[in-house]
């Protein structure tokens, strides 16, 4: 679809979950999601965009999330994705699996939101204050995994007011039938615009322009 313009300073690339234990060939959820991520040439993707939205002068938010022993104090019943994460000290909290992964990491100038526990990146962190704060209209975003952490912070920025962009190409999923069902259904939903990396550095150079 056509994609209609941008202001780098106006425009927020929000990068969700960009983390050794997804990326690293010694994370712990990488063997499980390490095909789509070569299916999809995800890093390399994500490399390309982050370097373009640095040069045109967007504002970044690295979204990352976080878990430690009390975390789900305050839920009687946890989901069991989040036991499992729980269980298996997924995402802790300085640990290395925790950590950004370093092709993909936050530079000086970018803004490391504070960890969310589940899917919603909005939820009990500061990316809206953040996003206020900066004079944000237009959200994009981009990293892991499509149908879950993208989509539930997607679906709270069109609730919050937010212009929403979905990036097809700068995201993944476990399985090719939940990347579909997030580009195909969710995405169309969820946002004003679901469009490509190269579309969206168009826009952007162009409104520069």
């Amino acid at each position: 679809m056509s994609t209609p313009p941008y202001r780098a300073d106006r425009t927020a690339l929000v990068l969700v979950d960009l983390l050794n234990d997804f990326f690293a060939d010694d994370g712990k959820l990488n063997g499980h999601i390490a095909p789509m991520l070569k299916a999809t040439d995800l890093t390399a993707r994500l490399a390309h965009l982050i370097e373009k939205s640095r040069q045109a002068g967007v504002t970044l938010l690295y979204c990352p999330h976080g878990l430690d022993e009390h975390s789900f104090d305050d839920v009687t019943s946890v989901p069991p994705v989040f036991q499992a994460g729980l269980d298996n000290h997924v995402f802790w909290k300085g640990s290395y699996g925790g950590a950004f992964y370093e092709p993909l990491k936050p530079q000086q100038g970018d803004i490391v939101i504070s960890h969310h526990r589940m899917f919603d990146s909005f939820t009990a962190t500061d990316l809206d204050h953040q996003l206020q704060a900066h004079g944000i209209e237009r959200v994009v975003l981009a990293g892991l995994t499509a149908q879950t952490c993208v989509e539930g912070t997607g679906r709270h920025a069109l609730e919050a007011g937010y212009h929403v962009t979905y990036l097809t190409d700068a995201v993944a999923d476990f399985t090719e039938a939940a990347q579909r069902a997030a580009l195909d259904v969710s995405y169309p939903t969820f946002g004003h615009t679901v469009t490509t990396i190269d579309e969206f550095i168009a826009a952007i150079a162009a409104a520069t322009a």
